[in-house]
């Protein structure tokens, strides 16, 4: 009797492979210079890898603590305080994760029951949309302005009774916009009278240019209150691969977060979480990578500046977004396919990021390379 393969009903029918792999995997085929996916392509300090090494030969091989290393939340939040001044207790507002995708799922496992609304401003990371779908949320999708900025009035006019959550991402990825001080406290004013659930998505938080500040959720106590504030390690340092990241949030949401966080991975890698501690002793390393990317993005947009693409505003993030129908009239997933096929450099469509595939006449490059890969790209995009 042959053997029989269930049948199964997707809980995510509408998920297929990523356009992050995709064109990875396209970009691989065609020998194309990839600035596409968002990870760097050059090192991290050697002294991060040194203290990890350290961590693994003094033995710290074996679980940790599930809410993570002490030495690493109090790290954490001891670099929150510094930047914008507030307390966080370590024991109990301050979580390791893996990586902020799972930050994100969990916290929307924590708060998210069937049926609750989630407001999500698009074009969006796209992790959110089915993060909610396996929450048995309902999203509600707000579209941010034609400059990325956010609507306040279509968000308030999002909120329902039902609304349990809202997430936001700034520096915002895939569109490189920064919220202002003044769009926080709109935020503020806003949520204020309400029992929604601030998510605020600040794994770029660290590259924002231009003498700008990073306006963290952590800095206004009405949202503070409400929010987790989730980073990354990986997207910080260099080191994607790793995938820790963190989350800090008030003891009561904390204390949420973690009992489904002790079921979904429980704990995190423990000999990173050590050598992460100690490479945070120094601030040098975070304080200075504002001027690291900014200098790359202003290389990337000098070699474009000339050429048939227009750039769009890049105030923060390690993506520059271009409109290019100077160029091509396709919609952007089939101009990016031809762009890598055909140039060789490969670009992600902002299309990817909308749930309604919108088209906007925009892809997006990842500049956290190299100045060899940036230049030998730039090239081939200058031939257009």
């Amino acid at each position: 009797m042959p053997a029989h393969t269930p049948r199964l009903a997707s809980r995510l029918p509408q998920v297929g492979t990523t356009i992050f792999t995709v064109m990875s995997a396209l970009a691989q085929q065609h020998g194309a210079i990839n600035l596409g996916q968002g990870f760097p392509d050059f090192a991290c300090d050697p002294r991060l890898i040194d203290a990890v090494d350290q961590a693994m030969r003094q033995g710290a091989n074996q679980y940790p603590p599930m809410a993570g290393v002490p030495a690493l939340r109090h790290a954490v939040a001891g670099k929150i305080a510094a930047l914008h001044g507030a307390q966080y207790d370590a024991d109990t507002e301050v979580t390791i994760t893996a990586g902020a995708t799972q930050a994100l799922f969990t916290a929307l496992l924590a708060v998210v029951h069937p049926g609750d609304e989630v407001i999500v401003l698009t074009p969006c990371y796209d992790s959110y949309l089915p993060n909610i779908a396996l929450c048995g949320g309902v999203a509600r999708t707000v579209p941010l302005k034609t400059d990325f900025r956010p609507d306040f009035d279509a968000i308030a006019a999002a909120i329902t009774p039902r609304t349990r959550a809202l997430l936001i991402n700034s520096p915002h990825n895939p569109s490189g916009t920064v919220w202002s001080e003044a769009d926080m406290r709109q935020l503020d004013a806003l949520l204020a009278p309400t029992d929604i659930v601030l998510i605020s998505d600040e794994v770029y938080e660290h590259m924002v240019f231009d003498g700008a500040q990073h306006q963290s959720a952590a800095r206004f106590v009405g949202l503070a209150a409400r929010a987790f504030v989730v980073s990354s390690f990986g997207k910080t340092f260099h080191v994607t691969g790793w995938k820790v990241g963190s989350v800090a949030a008030p003891a009561a949401l904390t204390a949420e977060f973690r009992k489904v966080h002790q079921f979904n991975v429980f704990t995190v890698n423990t000999p990173m979480q050590h050598g992460l501690a100690t490479y945070l002793a120094d601030p040098a390393p975070y304080r200075q990578l504002p001027g690291f990317y900014q200098a790359k993005r202003d290389r990337f947009r000098a070699g474009l500046a000339d050429s048939r693409f227009e750039l769009l505003p890049c105030d923060g993030s390690y993506f520059q977004c271009v409109r290019y129908d100077a160029i091509s009239d396709s919609p952007d997933e089939a101009f990016c396919r031809w762009l890598t096929e055909s140039v060789g450099v490969a670009a992600i469509p902002l299309s990817a990021f909308e749930p309604d595939a919108r088209q906007r006449g925009v892809v997006r490059f990842c500049f956290a390379k190299q100045d060899a890969t940036l230049d030998a790209a730039l090239a081939r995009l200058r031939t257009l």
